[in-house]
């Protein structure tokens, strides 16, 4: 690990200065969003971008683990929310999908982290931060996904599909918009089915795949 910059304080170890870069990215996202830069994050610590280039290869793969870290607690959330909503897997998905397009106007890193096509997080839905963060999202569903027939690549798609379909709703509500018991019936008619067709059985049983 090189100690130059730092502004005069290097960190101890390459954990910390990767500690330290993600610290300084979420302060620039804070600042400046989407804007942020990896020139920003540079300064911010007192460096060179070659030094933060050194930890973080692009700035997408900075700002995009950056993001995800910072994401932590809406997932917990998503958790205790959805502790309380037992069901089917496609009526615990309609419920998971519904309480992501309500909070996440409120939710900023997670918002960067679906904001595909927008700056440094110009990855998609099917880049690795993303699958990463979708996967958390619907691993904190009280499901147990492989009992109820669903692959891994299942669940990549199935990711997929979620975070399409939350981030359609954020960039346009409709008119006029679609909340609460009016968002989870429209979302039980043309999610729910997509998601019930490829489970085998409801609440996760054993039954056998078509």
């Amino acid at each position: 690990m090189r100690s130059h910059g730092w502004s005069g304080d290097p960190p101890a170890s390459d954990a910390e200065a990767v500690h330290r870069i993600l610290a300084a990215a979420r302060v620039c996202l804070d600042r400046a969003g989407v804007g942020a830069g990896i020139s920003d994050v540079a300064r911010e610590l007192g460096v060179t971008r070659q030094t933060v280039y050194r930890y973080f290869p692009s700035a997408g793969q900075l700002f995009a683990a950056a993001a995800t870290a910072a994401a932590g607690g809406f997932l917990d959330r998503i958790e205790r929310h959805l502790a309380e909503h037992s069901g089917t897997p496609a009526e615990v998905a309609v419920e998971g999908v519904a309480y992501l397009i309500e909070t996440m106007p409120a939710e900023p890193y997670v918002g960067l982290l679906l904001s595909a096509g927008r700056g440094a997080f110009a990855q998609g839905y099917t880049a690795p931060a993303t699958l990463t963060l979708g996967r958390d999202f619907i691993g904190r569903f009280p499901v147990d996904w492989a009992r109820a027939g669903f692959r891994p690549d299942d669940l990549d798609e199935l990711v997929e599909q979620l975070l399409r379909t939350a981030q359609s709703f954020v960039l346009d509500a409709g008119a006029p918009p679609r909340t609460g018991v009016e968002l989870r019936r429209y979302l039980t008619r043309w999610l729910a089915p997509s998601i019930a067709a490829q489970a085998v059985a409801p609440c996760g049983a054993v039954g056998a795949r078509r």
